[in-house]
């Protein structure tokens, strides 16, 4: 079955298709805020992009309407985010942050999502979370038509919390991620080592 995506321009079976086969896909939480209001929403369209400079991606699409997302909006507005990484014990509120709610409101406030200011100048993370990034907005990149806009971020700080650090002198973090597949969840705890390369 080969499907066109240049004939067939059905944005939601475009999605189905990648979302469900570019699998497992980290959930990251992306914080933002404006004039007070703490908006809190997950992707799964996140990806680290590189190290050198430290920079991720992640895909923020609009509202039914067609105005942006508050993820958007706030990160237009501000150029700044911080993005948490989501682990286990969290994927309910998780789940229920990814609501579509009206401006004015918190996804902190509706869903008890406890939030900490680490750093000053960068919305509130998420509290209790493995890691988190202070990002700010590199660029947003043109696809050429569609809803969804990629972001550029680049991370200038980022918080790992002790209990993740297995070992400080080789610098070893490991928690146990929420990951996407399709359209489920996925814990990711289990770990395999590399095979020996002959």
């Amino acid at each position: 079955m080969i499907f066109d995506l240049n004939k067939d321009k059905k944005i939601n079976e475009t999605y189905k298709l990648m979302a469900q086969t570019i699998i497992p896909r980290p959930i990251a939480w992306v914080v933002t805020e404006d004039e007070g209001v703490v908006n809190i929403a997950p992707f799964s369209y996140f990806i680290g992009l590189s190290s050198e400079p430290a920079s991720v991606l992640i895909s923020v699409g609009h509202k039914p309407d067609g105005s942006p997302k508050d993820t958007l909006a706030n990160i237009r507005k501000h150029k700044k985010c911080t993005i948490c990484m989501v682990k286990e014990g969290d994927l309910e509120k998780m789940h229920y942050s990814s609501k579509a709610l009206d401006r004015e409101l918190s996804e902190a406030q509706l869903f008890s999502i406890e939030t900490e200011r680490l750093k000053e100048h960068y919305p509130p993370m998420i509290k209790n979370v493995p890691a988190a990034y202070f990002c700010t907005l590199n660029q947003e990149i043109d696809l050429g038509g569609g809803t969804t806009i990629p972001l550029v971020l680049n991370v200038n700080e980022i918080f790992i919390d002790d209990s993740a650090v297995i070992d400080k002198e080789r610098l070893t973090i490991s928690f146990k991620p929420v990951a996407r597949i399709g359209k489920s969840y996925a814990f990711l705890g289990d770990e395999i080592g590399a095979p020996k390369i002959p």
